[in-house]
C-alpha cells in the first residue's frame, strides 16, 4: 500500500506525538517533549494513564482472542506505533487475526507503514478515515475484516477528541454494524481520583494542542455500552480491569474503561 505523506509542522505541537513520548516513543520532536513535559509536571499522573491504557489494550485484545475467540478487530484512533500494538498483540497467539486500524491524523499517517506488518497468515490494514466520519470507516474496514463474523472495535482515548454529544450516535452507528457476537472496547479520562489535576491538564492540552479533548465522568462513558453486555468488572480504572495474576492490583489511574459484548 503506497501512502501519501503530508507536510508536518514540526514547530507545532500535536496530540499524537505527545503521547507517543510519553510511551517511551521516539517519534516526537522538541516542541512535543516541551509541551508533553509541561502537562505532565502539572499532572505527573498522566504518565501512569498512558502505561495504564497500553497494559489495558493488551490485556483486552489476550481475552478477546485467547477467552471470547475474536479473530477481526477494528481500532479506532490507533495513534502512532509503539510497543504491543492490536495487530502484534492478537496475532502472537493467533497469526490468522485481521486488524483494521483507523486514524486522521498526518502524523500517524506518515507512519502508518510501521502499522501495515502482518503474519502470512493474516492481515492488517491502515484507513485514513475521521471518527466523524463512521460511514466511511465501515466501508474502508470491510476491505479487511468480515462484517459477518464477530469483531472487537476498539476505542482507547479517542471519543473525548469529539467534544459534544453526537460522540454517542457516531459510537452508536459503529457498533451498530458489528453482528452478534462482536464487542467494544472503550475507555478515556475521568475526572475522579485528581479532579483539579485532570481538568487543569485538559485545559493545558487543548491551549497546547491542536486536537481539543474533553473529560467525561464515568456514567457519561457508561453510556457508550448502553444496550451491550458489559463484562466484569464493569466499568473502572483501567488499571483495574482484569489486572495481571497472583491478585496483582495496580494503582487506580483517572481513566476508566470496559469491555462489552453485543449480544
Amino acid at each position: 500500500m503506497s501512502i501519501e505523506r503530508p507536510v508536518i509542522n514540526s514547530g507545532v505541537p500535536h496530540s499524537a506525538r505527545i503521547w507517543n513520548y510519553w510511551l517511551g516513543g521516539k517519534d516526537c520532536y522538541e516542541i512535543d517533549r516541551e509541551v508533553g513535559d509541561q502537562i505532565a509536571s502539572a499532572n505527573p499522573a498522566i504518565l501512569d494513564i498512558a502505561l495504564a491504557q497500553r497494559a489495558f489494550l493488551v490485556r483486552a485484545v489476550e481475552y478477546l482472542v485467547g477467552e471470547a475467540g475474536i479473530r477481526q478487530f477494528l481500532d479506532v484512533g490507533t495513534g502512532l506505533p509503539t510497543a504491543n500494538n492490536t495487530h502484534e498483540v492478537a496475532q502472537r497467539l493467533v497469526p490468522e487475526a485481521r486488524i483494521a486500524y483507523v486514524d486522521h491524523d498526518p502524523v500517524v499517517l506518515v507512519h502508518a507503514e510501521a502499522l501495515l506488518t502482518s503474519t502470512p497468515e493474516g492481515a492488517t490494514d491502515y484507513i485514513d478515515a475521521d471518527l466523524r466520519d463512521p460511514e466511511s470507516i465501515l466501508e474502508q474496514a470491510a476491505k479487511t475484516v468480515d462484517f459477518t463474523q464477530p469483531i472487537a472495535l476498539i476505542l482507547l482515548g479517542i471519543t473525548a477528541h469529539i467534544t459534544d454529544d453526537s460522540v454517542y450516535d457516531i459510537v452508536g452507528r459503529l457498533v451498530d454494524a458489528l453482528p452478534s457476537g462482536s464487542y467494544l472496547v472503550l475507555c478515556d479520562d475521568t475526572e475522579v481520583l485528581n479532579p483539579q489535576q485532570m481538568h487543569e491538564m485538559i485545559e493545558q492540552w487543548n491551549e497546547a494542542s491542536d486536537n481539543p479533548r474533553v473529560n467525561r465522568s464515568p456514567e457519561e462513558l457508561a453510556r457508550f455500552f448502553d444496550g451491550l453486555e458489559l463484562l466484569e468488572p464493569g466499568l473502572v480504572s483501567v488499571s483495574r480491569w482484569r489486572p495481571g495474576g497472583s491478585g496483582e492490583q495496580a494503582a487506580e489511574v483517572d481513566d476508566f474503561g470496559g469491555v462489552a459484548r453485543k449480544r
